[in-house]
């Protein structure tokens, strides 16, 4: 069985009309780690930061519950590891949502949403299902000092 997911990335008041999203499947069994770089790379973004899950969409940290991957670093956290906690135990009720905030310095913010299990037999897991909206470059322009362009 697998576990699907509407990933949309929102702003900072948890809005989430008109902004880009991706539905994918998970297996059953996988951890929040797992549903966190499948999620980012499926909106083509480095797992190159931290991250955490949150149940408070809007502030995070006014979450009462929570998963953090700097506990998985040894860090003391309020909150327990990413790596350890099954998506089928935090996740257990359709249309359930949590924020996915990832990298703590510019906070993107995900809106992950469980949408249902789903028999897909046959494909192999994790799967994007659908992709609607563009998603944005992870760093913007950039542009380095060192690529200085002659006259």
């Amino acid at each position: 069985m697998a576990k699907i997911y509407k990933i949309t990335l929102t702003d900072w008041y948890g809005a989430v009309r008109g902004k880009p999203y991706r539905k994918i499947a998970v297996q059953e069994n996988a951890s929040l780690y797992d549903l966190a770089a499948t999620a980012l790379s499926v909106f083509d973004f480095d797992l190159d930061h931290s991250f955490g899950f949150y149940d408070n969409l809007r502030n995070w940290t006014r979450s009462e519950k929570g998963y953090e991957l700097f506990a998985d670093m040894g860090e003391k956290m309020n909150f327990p590891g990413v790596k350890k906690a099954k998506v089928s135990k935090v996740f257990h009720t359709p249309k359930q949502k949590m924020l996915l905030l990832f990298d703590y310095g510019d906070e993107w913010r995900f809106i992950v949403q469980y949408l249902e299990d789903g028999d897909l037999s046959g494909t192999r897991l994790p799967v994007l299902l659908d992709s609607k909206g563009e998603a944005p470059d992870q760093y913007g322009d950039f542009f380095d000092e060192d690529d200085e362009y002659e006259s």
